[in-house]
């Protein structure tokens, strides 16, 4: 009964949210819900680094430039600019115009005046990853691109233990009017309208205000430009999130290709029409994938994102969507996700760690006995394809063809890489020692979903099979995130998504300073380093793919991480959805989505 009222009441304060949009009459507001696998860690575009968190930033911050949602290839098109950006030739200069009139959403930090976004909260925004004290996950993406200045002044803050002085110019970074902002480079730097500029998620701007207000709580009070806003949030829980009531009159346009039927489609139906066109967004966290799944099959959820691997045979099997399913009128998108899924080898640990032969020889050991094909068709029921390095598809350099001892699968030539180094059992107990006597034990941390625990029990069956010991770590997602960037951990597995065509950002997670955020291994290799410095003035094309793959061989040969798979993707929509297209390298789809309230369940079955 608690949960009828409470969803009915619910249902009642989505109803006053209906507004009518031109050439529209609404008699029932639009609520779009559906669950995530993993729980949000905030909302401060600074703090975040997980896909979950940054899936919600990506909808309520907004950057100049963002993606066309259908373009294939990708597209990057305007989104508060006023226009593409005016670049220099030598790639050292860059001026962005912001479209006037834009504001953000209301909130008591503005003490009851519209704000309107100006240049000088890009600046800001920016700054704020600059800072020191804010620890920004980010920080190193930006600072690899050498703005002329703001390395500096990071480095000055840190050295003097004083405040970030963000009224201070930089000289390559700085509004040179209310609506342009300028930036300056050391380098030559080819792509960085969308290293910069490009991604609500991490890139959208940020009021100063609102973080001065709310200080350390600012995660929890994101307020932004874009469509929609947080209104209630029940950590690790439940999300809900409504239409920005001041969002600007934007209208949905999109160029997709002229083959694409669905997209071609899509564009005809709802072109000219004003965005969002839900009223409500309602994210329920659902760790467990048996729960998961049945609430889409009970109509509790509108859409399930990545069918889980265990129910993909029910939902899709031969990657064609089940006849009771069709007949119901869902519909299935198939995808292959710019991503891959990795072991990380913390090389700072005593055990696994370091980089002389024998500590390089149990990591290649580790990996080469694990079988990347059985975890495709035990865990995963078929639904990716092994990964060879650190590139992803649907990225610039990536290089289907290319095959490294990554996905080998060997225990032999593992248990002879151990003897060879002196990994040999040597109390007699079963187990293989250290060379200096004392216990081999491999620590992974972990989680307790499904697919987790199938993927730890192919780790176990394979590094039994070689004579080595594993204990599992289990703990929450949020939790081993934060143990592992602070370097506490031997082992993780993790997700990672690309944000950019660009395969460079890949890179990052081997490039020394970047230990801690996105180089969660925390290798430090001078040779690695070079090579990612050289190539992020150079152009696109042959000669920097292949210094790209020569770094990818150098990460392959020293093993600082096992890189599993690159994802196969079923997500499935009811049919009083539509619209949906996955996202490639952005996260943002809320605002092109459509839900027919006439064929929706009745709120008191939701």
């Amino acid at each position: 009964m608690k949960r009828f009222l409470r969803l009915a009441l619910a249902g009642l304060a989505a109803l006053g949210l209906a507004t009518a949009q031109a050439g529209e009459t609404k008699t029932e507001a639009k609520t779009f819900r559906y669950a995530y696998r993993v729980a949000e860690t905030g909302f401060d575009p600074i703090a975040v680094s997980d896909l979950y968190s940054r899936g919600v930033t990506a909808h309520i911050f907004e950057a100049p430039y963002t993606y066309d949602h259908l373009a294939r290839p990708v597209k990057i098109v305007p989104l508060v600019a006023d226009g593409m950006p005016t670049v220099s030739s030598d790639y050292k200069q860059f001026s962005v115009r912001i479209k006037p009139g834009i504001y953000f959403a209301d909130d008591p930090a503005f003490k009851g005046q519209r704000r309107e976004l100006t240049a000088a909260d890009f600046v800001y925004s920016i700054k704020r990853f600059a800072d020191p004290a804010n620890k920004a996950q980010a920080w190193t993406q930006i600072e690899e691109l050498g703005l002329v200045g703001l390395n500096e002044l990071h480095r000055r803050v840190i050295e003097r233990k004083q405040p970030f002085p963000y009224d201070e110019p930089v000289a390559g970074l700085y509004a040179s009017d209310r609506y342009t902002v300028q930036v300056q480079t050391k380098q030559p730097r080819p792509r960085l309208i969308e290293s910069l500029f490009t991604g609500n998620d991490l890139l959208g701007a940020v009021a100063r205000e609102v973080v001065e207000t709310y200080g350390d709580q600012i995660s929890a009070h994101p307020v932004g430009t874009g469509p929609f806003k947080l209104v209630e949030w029940r950590r690790s829980s439940q999300m809900v999130f409504e239409r920005n009531p001041g969002y600007r009159e934007r209208h949905y346009d999109a160029q997709p290709p002229a083959d694409d039927a669905q997209g071609q489609a899509w564009l005809a139906k709802f072109k000219g029409r004003r965005i969002p066109m839900v009223d409500r967004v309602v994210i329920d966290v659902v760790v467990e994938d048996q729960p998961r799944w049945l609430a889409f099959l009970n109509n509790e959820h509108d859409f399930i994102e990545r069918v889980p691997e265990a129910f993909i045979t029910q939902a899709a099997p031969g990657r064609k969507l089940a006849p009771n399913l069709a007949k119901r009128g869902m519909r299935a998108e198939f995808s292959v996700a710019p991503d891959m899924t990795l072991t990380i080898y913390n090389m700072e640990d005593p055990v696994v760690g370091g980089y002389t032969p024998d500590k390089v020889a149990l990591r290649r050991a580790l990996s080469l006995a694990y079988d990347v094909r059985k975890e495709i068709r035990i865990s995963r029921r078929g639904t990716a394809v092994p990964a060879q390095a650190l590139v992803v598809p649907h990225s610039l350099a990536f290089d289907a063809s290319l095959k490294t001892e990554n996905s080998e699968y060997n225990p032999a030539k593992a248990r002879a890489l151990l003897d060879l180094y002196g990994y040999v059992d040597k109390d007699g107990d079963g187990w293989r020692d250290l060379p200096d006597g004392s216990p081999l034990v491999i620590n992974r941390k972990t989680e307790a979903d499904a697919l987790s625990r199938s993927v730890d029990e192919i780790w176990d069956q394979a590094l039994r099979a070689i004579g080595i010991k594993l204990v599992l770590k289990v703990a929450p997602w949020p939790d081993n995130l934060k143990a592992v960037q602070s370097g506490n951990f031997q082992t993780w597995k993790v997700g990672s998504f690309a944000d950019s065509p660009d395969s460079q950002g890949n890179l990052q997670r081997v490039y020394g300073p970047a230990k801690g955020t996105a180089n969660l291994a925390r290798i430090q290799m001078d040779e690695i380093d070079r090579l990612f410095e050289r190539t992020s003035p150079m152009p696109d094309g042959p000669e920097r793919n292949a210094l790209l793959q020569q770094a990818w061989r150098l990460v392959v040969a020293y093993a600082p991480y096992k890189v599993h798979v690159h994802r196969l993707l079923t997500d499935i929509e009811q049919p009083w959805m539509t619209g949906y297209r996955r996202p490639v390298f952005w996260l943002d789809f809320w605002q092109y989505i459509d839900i027919d309230p006439a064929r929706q369940p009745h709120s008191s079955q939701r």
